[in-house]
């Protein structure tokens, strides 16, 4: 658990997103405020629709609040504009998504070595593939890798680039819960011995237990913030 002397990488004030106008407007977020520490592993609950995937877009720099104030560490991320939001994305954000977004005509290595060419300090591909235990599955394409395999080459490409902050949107939707356990053991090993801020978006609520931080969504707003004084290792899940 970190201390108050922890460094925050988010923190939102009133933070609001409505899609649409007048009768037919969303209100996707609804006056959010959040803090979020350097370093911890964050889980967000809650049912669709309730705005977790809403708040992981604005904090990844894909989306914008329509009010409200978002920071990352020292930067107002209000103030960007598109070009720096991409440069943002680019040096401090990795994502991770339920669907692998692979190139299927490449191999796993150079799946990753699409983010280390463009990244600013990245490590190697070979480093990134064997941190999540691929180092003997470089040279194959995703077609002959599992479903775990591949979202395990996904979070490889993510983490190459040495982002401060890896955003994660249902990692563990489509597999089967082997898999599931395979991939959140990869994502508690990079939050540990990288340091690495992990948010984590899911509607496996067993998750929960392996987070610093548990975020419970309704409607739009933050019902519940819980922290867990013991975490569970993702190798201890009952899914």
């Amino acid at each position: 658990m970190n201390n108050d002397n922890t460094e925050v990488a988010f923190s939102t004030e009133a933070l609001t997103r409505v899609y649409g106008e007048g009768s037919a407007a969303v209100h996707a977020l609804r006056g959010i405020d959040l803090i979020i520490p350097s370093g911890e592993f964050v889980v967000l609950l809650g049912p669709s629709g309730s705005g977790k995937s809403t708040l992981l877009n604005i904090l990844g720099g894909l989306d914008k609040p329509s009010a409200g104030q978002v920071r990352f560490f020292y930067q107002n991320l209000n103030e960007m504009d598109d070009a720096a939001l991409t440069l943002y994305r680019r040096d401090h954000i990795g994502f991770v998504f339920q669907f692998y977004n692979l190139m299927p005509s490449l191999t796993a290595q150079e799946n990753v070595e699409l983010v280390t060419e463009i990244a600013e300090s990245p490590i190697s591909p070979e480093e990134a593939l064997a941190l999540v235990g691929l180092d003997q599955r470089m040279d194959h394409f995703p077609s002959q890798l599992s479903g775990g395999e591949q979202q395990r080459v996904a979070i490889a490409r993510a983490v190459a680039k040495q982002p401060r902050v890896l955003l994660c949107d249902e990692p563990t939707g489509a597999l089967d819960s082997e898999s599931g356990r395979q991939v959140m053991e990869v994502l508690q090993q990079v939050n540990q011995q990288l340091g690495t801020t992990v948010v984590i978006i899911t509607h496996a609520a067993t998750i929960a237990s392996m987070a610093d931080r548990v975020i419970h969504f309704a409607d739009g707003q933050i019902r519940e913030t819980v922290l867990n004084s013991e975490k569970c290792s993702a190798r201890d899940l009952v899914w």
